[in-house]
């Protein structure tokens, strides 16, 4: 998985250059598609595992091309059609890649621009490609899920039937979680009446509606953040609770007011660790809770990746009696200061503090 990762790594930096350079689909290939294959584990020069500008009549549609057949044992396993790295794949047409399925032993279409890779399937009915990806990868930008995800497709571990079980169940996962959160952004009408019907004795009128939805989605917020609370708790209780092997746990291990502070004077709040519990419940998305860390200085609070001021995702201005503020980092560590007015302000900016945490993801 190392040298996976470091080739993955590698495409990352492949596909910047591209989005320089490469201005065809045939440079778009030969900078960053091939490579990609190449890291999958196939070897790109041997027409038994790679087959270009692949051929299979389809109807009375005769000598159409899909960019590349990859095989494993002698049969076609993935389609892949490439697009220009300067076009966007929700634009794209993918005729050839959708026509070939049918035709072919391949259960997975990969449609790619070197930015990213799209991975299709046929969970909704067979031979049939799905009109919607199960999976996107990013090279430019990706999580380590991610990259766990897109070790499957390698050719020395392909499982064709653990990988469409994952995208059936990964296609109902984020359809709902899709769905979730349009109704934590906006609870439509639907959605309020089937909570409407639950909550509220009589019918649900046009009127009830209007009333009960602001509190149908303060409420969802509500249940968020406790359940994000209560992960924390569980979190920070591991981290405090002694072993039976270590009765005497380094107070740096615990999430306490002398675990970021000193003997000079500078001390941590309460508000400042709720504040921290919060920066960390939204950077938890992107990073492991332990990777975000605090630091208390005299005149800040300061929030880091990995526990290096090189790496600051906010600053808490919590000192003054009147006014509190939160610095955000973009990711060229500009700081950007905003005011709040209560703890709960903090989740309004959660957008930002999540660019700042993936910069360093």
């Amino acid at each position: 998985m190392v040298d996976f990762k470091e080739e993955v790594a590698n495409l990352a930096n492949r596909s910047k250059a591209a989005e320089e350079q490469a201005m065809t689909e045939e440079a778009t290939k030969t900078s960053v598609v091939l490579p990609f294959l190449r890291a999958l584990g196939f070897d790109v020069f041997n027409l038994d595992e790679v087959v270009p500008e692949y051929i299979a009549d389809v109807g009375t549609k005769k000598g159409e091309k899909v960019d590349f057949a990859l095989k494993i044992d002698g049969k076609v396993s993935m389609l892949v059609e490439v697009k220009p790295i300067s076009s966007k794949l929700g634009n794209a047409q993918f005729n050839q890649l959708f026509r070939y399925f049918a035709v072919t032993e391949a259960r997975l279409g990969i449609l790619t621009n070197g930015r990213e890779a799209w991975f299709f399937s046929d969970t909704d009915a067979p031979n049939k490609m799905d009109k919607k990806p199960f999976f996107k990868f990013d090279f430019q930008s990706y999580s380590e899920d991610q990259l766990t995800e897109l070790a499957l497709f390698q050719k020395i571990d392909f499982a064709i039937d653990a990988i469409i079980e994952a995208a059936s169940n990964l296609k109902y996962t984020r359809s709902a979680a899709n769905y979730f959160k349009r109704q934590l952004d906006s609870p439509d009408e639907d959605f309020v009446r089937f909570v409407g019907k639950r909550i509220h004795d009589g019918p649900v009128t046009k009127s009830v509606l209007e009333q009960i939805k602001p509190s149908v989605q303060v409420a969802l917020d509500e249940v968020v953040r406790d359940r994000i609370q209560d992960k924390l708790n569980i979190t920070f209780s591991a981290d405090t609770v002694p072993s039976e092997k270590d009765e005497n746990p380094k107070v740096a291990d615990q999430v306490l007011p002398s675990e970021v502070s000193d003997n000079s004077g500078i001390e941590t709040t309460e508000e400042e660790i709720q504040a921290f519990m919060i920066i960390k419940a939204i950077g938890a998305k992107l990073a492991p809770v332990s990777r975000i860390t605090m630091r208390d200085a005299k005149s800040y609070c300061a929030i880091i990746m990995d526990d290096n001021n090189r790496r600051p995702v906010c600053r808490l201005y919590f000192n003054s009696a009147k006014t509190k503020s939160i610095g955000i980092f973009d990711a060229n560590k500009n700081e950007e200061r905003l005011k709040i007015e209560s703890l709960d302000d903090i989740y309004t900016h959660s957008d930002l503090i999540e660019a700042a945490v993936k910069a360093y993801c």
